[in-house]
């Protein structure tokens, strides 16, 4: 289960990063201030790396 929200929210972090740089760098609109999609990008990426970095998935309480 772990494994599962840590690819989720490197996959979210990635995409959300993506669009952010496109926002700031070329014309891309989103709706959103682009220096926000940055910074949940980074949060959200980096987040979603460590918990597939130190944890083990297990299903034992």
């Amino acid at each position: 289960m772990i494994k599962i929200l840590g690819f989720i929210l490197t996959i979210g972090g990635a995409i959300a990063l993506v669009l952010g740089v496109l926002s700031v760098f070329g014309s891309l609109n989103v709706g959103l201030s682009p220096w926000a999609l940055i910074i949940l990008g980074i949060v959200f990426f980096f987040a979603g790396i460590g918990l597939l970095k130190k944890r083990n998935d297990t299903d034992e309480t």
